[in-house]
């Protein structure tokens, strides 16, 4: 780990209330970890009958609909936003499910269950190759295992109905 202002080599440190924290000798000051945050979506229908799910150029997983936070804008605003942009849908009304860090990109998502207007989404082709409605008891079936968007997938059906 390394200073994100001067370059140098961070220490661990204790630091009073918070425990070991990586520490920049040359600023002399503490560098708390730093980390994209973005949100993922599962997408219902109407009738909750139906998961949309998305498969992006090159892949052959199905993912959940997900973006980033842009500085300034809430989650909930980021929900709206990055599902329009994505499909060109609206949205009816969500609900945030849960938060869970994920590694490989080092990024914070935060959950949330959406419906979506009734519509067939039309995509921008050169992030997204394909865009399907699923019959909620098949969904999870496209999801990557042991992956972020299985256990989000997976805390959400159960909610469905509630929304």
């Amino acid at each position: 780990m390394f200073c994100n202002q001067c370059g140098e080599k961070l220490t661990l440190m204790y630091a009073d209330g918070e425990g070991l924290v990586p520490y920049c000798k040359n600023c002399g000051e503490f560098r708390f970890a730093t980390f994209a945050s973005a949100v993922s979506m599962v997408v219902t229908n109407r009738q909750k009958d139906k998961i949309l799910l998305a498969k992006h150029l090159g892949q052959k997983d199905y993912i959940l609909f997900a973006g980033y936070i842009k500085k300034g804008e809430t989650a909930e605003k980021a929900v709206t936003r990055e599902f329009k942009e994505e499909t060109k849908l609206d949205t009816v009304k969500f609900k945030y499910m849960s938060s869970r860090y994920h590694e490989p990109k080092n990024v914070l998502m935060f959950n949330f269950l959406l419906v979506a207007e009734d519509g067939e989404p039309v995509i921008d082709t050169k992030e997204l190759e394909e865009v399907r409605w699923f019959p909620v008891d098949e969904a999870l079936s496209y999801i990557r295992l042991d992956s972020t968007a299985e256990l989000f997938l997976k805390n959400a059906l159960p909610e469905l109905k509630k929304i």
